[in-house]
C-alpha cells in the first residue's frame, strides 16, 4: 500500500513536472495566451471587439457570426469554408487556448500543416489584446448555458 501510494505520488509529480516544463518552453499553448476567459485581462470593450471582428472576421464568419454556407463540405480545391462562430457552429466546444491560436497563428498551427485551410492567422495584423477582444466579442454573442459549458471546457484544457 505504502508503494502505490508512492508511486502515485511520483507519478503526479512526474506529471505536474511535465506539464510545467511544456508550459515553460511554450509548447503547450502559445506565448501571449491569458488564462481564464477570452478578454479578461484585456482592455478591449465589446463594442471595440466588434468592430475589430467587423473588419478583420466577418468578411469570412459573416457580419453575425452566421458563417459561410454548406461549411462542412470541402470545395473543390479541398477548403472547407468558413465555420460560423455563433452557437450553431463548433467555435464553442474549443478551449479558449485553441480559439487563440488559430485566430493568431492559423488553423494548421494548431492541426498540422497537411489540413487545407483559408484561415492563415493574424498574428503581425492583430495583437494579442486584439484577438482576445474578438474572442470576447464572439463568446458574448452565445447563450448563456453555451457560454457556461465553453468555459468548461477552458477550465478542464487549462488544468
Amino acid at each position: 500500500m505504502f508503494a502505490l501510494s508512492r508511486l502515485a505520488r511520483a507519478t503526479v509529480l512526474a506529471l505536474a513536472g511535465l506539464l510545467l516544463g511544456l508550459g515553460v518552453l511554450g509548447l503547450l499553448w502559445p506565448e501571449g495566451a491569458e488564462v481564464g476567459a477570452p478578454g479578461a485581462n484585456s482592455h478591449i470593450s465589446l463594442s471595440e471587439g466588434a468592430r475589430l471582428y467587423a473588419d478583420n472576421c466577418a468578411a469570412c464568419h459573416g457580419a453575425n457570426l452566421e458563417g459561410q454556407a454548406d461549411w462542412r463540405q470541402r470545395g473543390p480545391g479541398g477548403y472547407l469554408p468558413a465555420p460560423p462562430h455563433d452557437f450553431s457552429g463548433h467555435s464553442w466546444h474549443h478551449p479558449d487556448r485553441q480559439l487563440f491560436t488559430i485566430t493568431k497563428q492559423g488553423t494548421e498551427a494548431l492541426v498540422g500543416g497537411d489540413y487545407k485551410s483559408n484561415m492563415g492567422g493574424f498574428a503581425g495584423k492583430l495583437s494579442d489584446e486584439e484577438i482576445w477582444g474578438i474572442l470576447r466579442y464572439i463568446r458574448s454573442r452565445w447563450p448563456e448555458d453555451v457560454q457556461r459549458r465553453q468555459q468548461e471546457i477552458s477550465a478542464r484544457a487549462a488544468q
